[in-house]
């Protein structure tokens, strides 16, 4: 099985499927000819349909780097995975971007948690977002049981493009619930909506919680077992992942909590045959598609084939820079001297020089991030690379990376599962589950806790999960995002850190979007 050809079969394709500009309305039905009635004769065309579902969250652009889908973004802010790392990490405790004069000062706006409706990092993520969303309706309008039967596949075919209607409703409601998070009341559109020039309405972020559970929950008939599909695509593993990761944070979202659905889906996952990878450092190698029981789900790269100066591409290469030797992270071409960590991240693993804790991959000296636009001040994050794990750099490495970018892994989910059942007053299990992924890290029971509490388990997540897009969501959930009880470095535009204003736990919809769609309402504060 070729574990990256379903990201293949559309890159063959002769053009790039383009859209009307992002900023207007949704009706952004990919028109490109590979969408022609003919594709659909056969079990094949579907999949190769459904390829571009998939191909749509690792590239911009079928023509190459430096070109994307979305009319009127810049190609290096339309980047699913970048974007939404930006919005993660530089707005968190985590990372700070030495860049602070990119994309219209928006790198700056996220460092100090100073942003605003027209932050071009935000805009780009927003459109991808959409992007991807109108993509995956144009496959499910393509793949009804009617249409399927009217173009003469039935039998076992037609219940093959079961699965992937499945899959490409998974993979729309994964980009709801990014908007739910980030945005919070966002328009709405599926695959029910006529094609053509209209205003969608808004929709309310505990409706869309709502929506995004009740897809969950519909289409896991549909989905291929777990652990039985093609490495990177959906199956119910994946489905149950994100219902217990939108459980887990539902009190956010809507007001009431649900930690004890978060725990029963965790429970599934954990029950479902994963495991945890036993070195954690090679899950974030150019071979972690190799032999790994951890990952649920990822986003897939390959330096010759999927080239794009997003993903983990741009996560290795902004981490590091020429006096590291790039070449010794499968970059020989690359380090572009841009993201390094607050000092509240390595101080997570305690004194660097006496930790056993495997997971502290850092580089340099100098902790204090006294100029945000010195690649030195801060220390060097070094968890990603383009190297293999027996040691050998992938052939023809300069700047692209094969290394895939995992979007749901069992390492999240055991702590996930450890935070439901604590918050639900089982203390007892959930010292199991969350020590489970310390013996991991320390390679033996020596950091093994044995009392625990949700800041224990707040740091944890920090140091399992740093650099892999988690760290603002988290925060909200533990109520230390905005108010004054947890400070970092450069929150609010302080050296020091310091509060800033409650509304900025939601991000605001770009104000080009505003604009163009009068049946929206911004977020407050904005």
């Amino acid at each position: 099985m070729n574990y990256r050809k379903i990201y293949f079969l559309l890159i063959a394709a002769a053009s790039v499927l383009t859209m009307a500009s992002c900023s207007k309305k949704l009706d952004r039905l990919p028109n490109n000819g590979i969408y022609a009635d003919s594709v659909y004769n056969t079990l094949g065309g579907y999949k190769q349909s459904l390829a571009k579902v998939y191909a749509a969250f690792a590239l911009t652009g079928s023509n190459g780097p430096g070109t994307t889908d979305l009319a009127g973004i810049d190609a290096g802010l339309s980047d699913f995975v970048r974007m939404y790392w930006n919005v993660q990490e530089l707005a968190s405790d985590e990372a700070v971007c030495a860049w602070i004069t990119d994309a219209n000062g928006a790198i700056l706006e996220l460092n100090t948690m100073n942003w605003s409706a027209n932050d071009a990092i935000l805009t780009g993520l927003y459109n991808r977002c959409f992007y991807q969303i109108t993509v995956a309706n144009s496959f499910i309008r393509s793949a009804t049981p009617d249409a399927v039967a009217k173009n003469g596949i039935t039998g076992a075919n037609a219940d093959e493009i079961k699965h992937y209607v499945a899959e490409a409703r998974f993979l729309r409601a994964y980009q709801y619930w990014v908007l739910m998070d980030l945005f919070g009341n966002p328009p709405f559109v599926t695959e029910n909506d006529a094609i053509g020039s209209f205003l969608p309405k808004q929709i309310s972020r505990d409706s869309l919680f709502t929506y995004v559970e009740s897809e969950l929950k519909a289409i896991e008939p549909d989905l291929i077992d777990a652990r039985a599909n093609e490495y990177g695509r959906a199956d119910k593993g994946a489905d149950w992942a994100l219902l217990a990761r939108l459980y887990l944070n539902a009190e956010v979202y809507t007001g009431t909590a649900r930690y004890a659905d978060a725990a029963m889906y965790a429970k599934k996952v954990i029950d479902a045959g994963y495991q945890l990878k036993s070195n954690y450092k090679d899950l974030f190698l150019a071979d972690n598609n190799v032999n790994n029981p951890e990952v649920i789900l990822s986003v897939n790269y390959d330096a010759l084939r999927t080239q794009n100066y997003g993903g983990t591409t741009f996560i290795v290469n902004s981490s590091i820079n020429s006096d590291m030797v790039p070449s010794s992270f499968g970059v020989p071409a690359g380090g572009w001297g841009g993201n390094r960590a607050k000092p509240t991240l390595p101080n997570l693993f305690g004194n660097l020089s006496d930790s056993t804790d495997t997971r502290a991959m850092f580089f340099g000296d100098i902790k204090d991030v006294t100029a945000m636009n010195q690649f030195t001040d801060g220390l060097r994050v070094t968890k990603f690379k383009n190297i293999n794990s027996d040691g050998s750099t992938p052939p023809d490495a300069g700047v692209f990376c094969s290394t895939d970018f995992p979007l749901f892994r069992l390492g999240e989910v055991y702590l996930e599962y450890a935070e439901a059942l604590l918050r639900t007053g089982d203390a007892t299990r959930a010292l199991t589950a969350f020590n489970a992924v310390r013996e991991r890290a320390y390679g033996n029971t020596s950091g093994n806790l044995t009392t625990l509490t949700l800041d224990d388990i707040m740091d944890e997540r920090g140091r399992e999960l740093y650099w892999e897009g988690y760290r603002r969501t988290d925060l909200i959930r533990f109520g230390k995002y905005t108010a004054g009880n947890y400070l970092w470095q450069w929150k609010g535009g302080v050296k020091d850190g310091t509060a800033v204003a409650s509304y900025l736990q939601l991000y605001p919809i770009p104000s080009t979007d505003m604009v163009s769609n009068t049946n929206l309402i911004q977020n407050p504060g904005y």
